[in-house]
């Protein structure tokens, strides 16, 4: 599978809940994280979702928070993944920081630089990443 999201995160489907018109499907990372996605009742029929099932959660770089204590932090993202800088890429307008999370994986942001400057991230640092749970997008093989 190639796709334009930079980060795919492998697991399996921990549970489903249904709603009305949208559904909330929990993945397991390999590495232990859990991802939430909220995906529309149709999509989970659609593909077939089951627990257990193996899936992986796309989610685009641009679309990643990045800040320090965000785990600590009342805010109504329902992804928050810590881990360390792994690697900064610096632009003139735009930065990409790689954070390698506890089990392992990498997940990567697109940040502006000034917020880089702000934050003033460093390799091997502590930082936490943020993102929608209708931000993820699911896929199966």
């Amino acid at each position: 599978m190639k796709t334009s999201a930079r980060n795919m995160l492998a697991g399996t489907i921990s549970r489903i809940t249904k709603g009305g018109v949208n559904s909330e499907v929990l993945l397991e990372t390999a590495g232990g994280n859990e991802v939430a996605a909220i995906i529309t009742n149709g999509s989970v029929n659609a593909m077939g979702l089951k627990e257990g099932m193996k899936a992986y959660a796309l989610v685009k770089a641009s679309w990643i928070i990045l800040g320090k204590e965000l785990d600590k932090s009342r805010i109504s993202t329902r992804n928050i993944l810590c881990g360390v800088v792994e690697s900064i890429h610096e632009g003139s307008v735009n930065d990409e920081v790689s954070i390698k999370l506890s089990g392992g994986e990498l997940l990567t942001g697109v940040i502006t630089d000034g917020s880089l400057h702000r934050l003033e991230l460093q390799i091997g640092e502590t930082v936490c990443a943020a993102f929608k749970a209708s931000s993820v997008i699911l896929a199966v093989d």
